[in-house]
């Protein structure tokens, strides 16, 4: 009765938060090494999704919520806040639609769901563009405003950029009010770092660091596949992924991880 009951809920909510918990806990998941990270992302919606649907009640089938929650309550796990000082958080936002708006709900998700009052760091992965243009300073603007009030308001220590070349790196740093603590270089497209923005990083104390995400880690195609797969029947075609947070915690003095997660909405777009 379970993924019935879970279909007669995403037909009604206009909304979906789903919480991985700490990956670290799935016992699953270690069994099996996704051969990329799209496949690590798909695989721990699905689980979720799965694990979440045979355990809704008969008893809230009759409910009407706007916004679903959907985690795994067994790999749940907030911070010990006596040991929130010897711990650094640190969070990667890949916005899927274009609304800078979705930057404080996934801030304010991730603190809730870590039992923090606010994230070291947060680094945003360029918001999709359309085909034929490039990436701009004044497409990025609104997105880096909702991380500067953030900052402002304590809720994030750090911003940093994913993926920006020096031109556009060093636009953004001269226009922000908050600066850039560091910018994510991916190497498949770069074996070397440019020496341009070695120079420029260098100068200003941003921090280069690197990463293999792939362009897209989450696209709406694939969430309604993992959606159509996990729930019978469900509509899948009417939800649209928002935004996707990946966050991790790790021990400052020793460097190992201590929690891993993802964290994702996603909106019925259907009247």
């Amino acid at each position: 009765m379970g993924t019935e009951a879970a279909r007669s809920l995403l037909e009604r909510a206009g909304r979906l938060t789903l919480q991985t918990g700490n990956l670290l806990n799935w016992g699953c998941l270690r069994k099996k090494c996704p051969a990329t990270l799209g496949e690590e992302v798909r695989d721990c919606i699905q689980k979720t999704l799965t694990e979440w649907s045979s355990k809704v009640g008969q008893d809230l089938n009759q409910e009407t919520v706007e916004v679903l929650e959907c985690t795994v309550a067994q790999a749940v796990e907030k911070i010990n806040p006596e040991e929130r000082d010897e711990l650094k958080v640190s969070a990667k936002l890949f916005i899927v639609g274009s609304n800078s708006s979705s930057i404080r709900d996934a801030v304010d998700l991730a603190c809730s769901a870590l039992g923090v009052a606010q994230l070291d760091s947060v680094i945003i992965a360029p918001p999709p563009i359309e085909d034929g243009t490039s990436l701009s300073l004044e497409y990025l603007q609104p997105y880096w405003q909702e991380l500067e009030n953030l900052v402002q308001n304590k809720k994030i220590v750090a911003i940093g950029t994913s993926d920006l070349d020096k031109t556009l790196l060093e636009q953004l740093y001269r226009w922000a009010q908050v600066k850039p603590s560091s910018n994510q270089v991916n190497l498949a497209s770069c074996c070397v770092m440019p020496p341009d923005l070695t120079a420029f990083a260098k100068e200003f104390d941003i921090q280069l660091l690197t990463h293999n995400d792939p362009k897209e880690l989450l696209c709406e195609a694939s969430f309604q596949e993992v959606l159509q797969e996990s729930i019978q029947n469900v509509k899948a075609n009417e939800w649209i992924p928002l935004w996707l947070l990946r966050y991790s915690v790790i021990v400052k003095s020793r460097g190992i991880i201590k929690s891993k997660g993802y964290i994702m909405q996603a909106k019925r777009s259907a009247s």
